[in-house]
Protein backbone atom coordinates (compact mmCIF):
# COMPACT_ATOMS: atom_id res chain seq x y z
CA UNK A 1 0.00 0.00 0.00
CA UNK A 2 1.23 3.48 -0.82
CA UNK A 3 1.89 5.48 2.36
CA UNK A 4 1.53 8.76 0.43
CA UNK A 5 -2.18 8.24 -0.29
CA UNK A 6 -4.06 11.40 0.61
CA UNK A 7 -0.97 13.55 0.17
CA UNK A 8 -1.25 16.85 -1.66
CA UNK A 9 0.90 17.11 -4.77
CA UNK A 10 1.59 20.42 -6.51
CA UNK A 11 2.23 20.37 -10.25
CA UNK A 12 2.66 23.09 -12.86
CA UNK A 13 0.10 23.39 -15.65
CA UNK A 14 0.72 24.46 -19.25
CA UNK A 15 0.66 28.12 -18.15
CA UNK A 16 3.26 27.45 -15.44
CA UNK A 17 0.62 27.94 -12.72
CA UNK A 18 0.67 25.75 -9.62
CA UNK A 19 -2.20 23.28 -9.33
CA UNK A 20 -2.80 21.11 -6.27
CA UNK A 21 -3.92 17.49 -6.52
CA UNK A 22 -4.96 14.86 -3.98
CA UNK A 23 -2.94 11.67 -4.52
CA UNK A 24 -5.44 8.82 -4.86
CA UNK A 25 -3.00 6.02 -5.68
CA UNK A 26 0.03 4.89 -7.60
CA UNK A 27 -0.09 1.57 -9.41
CA UNK A 28 1.62 -0.56 -12.04
CA UNK A 29 0.09 -1.55 -15.35
CA UNK A 30 1.90 -3.60 -17.99
CA UNK A 31 5.34 -2.86 -16.60
CA UNK A 32 4.88 0.89 -16.19
CA UNK A 33 4.04 3.00 -13.13
CA UNK A 34 1.08 5.40 -13.03
CA UNK A 35 -0.33 7.96 -10.62
CA UNK A 36 -4.01 8.84 -10.11
CA UNK A 37 -4.68 12.40 -8.97
CA UNK A 38 -7.83 14.31 -8.07
CA UNK A 39 -7.62 18.07 -8.72
CA UNK A 40 -8.17 20.19 -5.61
CA UNK A 41 -8.87 23.27 -7.76
CA UNK A 42 -10.55 23.76 -11.11
CA UNK A 43 -8.35 22.53 -13.96
CA UNK A 44 -8.98 23.32 -17.62
CA UNK A 45 -10.24 20.30 -19.59
CA UNK A 46 -10.78 18.26 -16.41
CA UNK A 47 -14.29 17.73 -15.07
CA UNK A 48 -15.14 18.31 -11.42
CA UNK A 49 -15.16 14.59 -10.50
CA UNK A 50 -12.59 13.41 -13.05
CA UNK A 51 -9.32 11.76 -12.15
CA UNK A 52 -6.04 12.74 -13.80
CA UNK A 53 -3.89 9.75 -14.76
CA UNK A 54 -0.20 10.28 -15.52
CA UNK A 55 2.70 7.96 -16.26
CA UNK A 56 5.59 8.10 -13.77
CA UNK A 57 8.97 8.11 -15.52
CA UNK A 58 12.36 8.27 -13.81
CA UNK A 59 14.86 10.62 -15.45
CA UNK A 60 18.24 11.32 -13.86
CA UNK A 61 16.97 9.98 -10.52
CA UNK A 62 13.90 12.24 -10.54
CA UNK A 63 10.26 11.25 -10.98
CA UNK A 64 8.61 12.97 -13.94
CA UNK A 65 4.83 12.80 -14.50
CA UNK A 66 3.87 12.53 -18.17
CA UNK A 67 0.44 12.60 -19.77
CA UNK A 68 -0.76 9.39 -21.41
CA UNK A 69 -0.98 10.38 -25.08
CA UNK A 70 -2.38 7.12 -26.49
CA UNK A 71 -6.19 7.11 -26.01
CA UNK A 72 -6.40 3.30 -26.05
CA UNK A 73 -3.71 3.04 -23.36
CA UNK A 74 -5.43 5.79 -21.35
CA UNK A 75 -8.68 3.78 -21.40
CA UNK A 76 -6.83 0.64 -20.30
CA UNK A 77 -5.04 2.46 -17.47
CA UNK A 78 -8.34 4.02 -16.38
CA UNK A 79 -10.02 0.59 -16.27
CA UNK A 80 -7.14 -0.73 -14.16
CA UNK A 81 -7.46 2.27 -11.84
CA UNK A 82 -11.23 1.68 -11.44
CA UNK A 83 -10.67 -1.97 -10.60
CA UNK A 84 -7.97 -1.21 -8.03
CA UNK A 85 -9.95 1.69 -6.55
CA UNK A 86 -13.05 -0.50 -6.16
CA UNK A 87 -10.96 -3.20 -4.45
CA UNK A 88 -9.43 -0.62 -2.11
CA UNK A 89 -12.86 0.78 -1.22
CA UNK A 90 -14.13 -2.73 -0.43
CA UNK A 91 -11.07 -3.40 1.76
CA UNK A 92 -11.57 -0.11 3.62
CA UNK A 93 -14.95 -0.93 5.08
CA UNK A 94 -17.31 -2.06 2.40
CA UNK A 95 -18.28 -5.00 4.62
CA UNK A 96 -18.99 -3.13 7.84
CA UNK A 97 -21.84 -4.42 10.01
CA UNK A 98 -23.60 -2.71 12.88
Amino acid sequence: MDENIGSIITLLDEKNQEVEFDLLMTFDYEGKRYIALLPMDKVEQVGEDEVVLLEIVRENGTEIYRPIENPVLLDEVFEEFLELFDEECEDDGGNEED
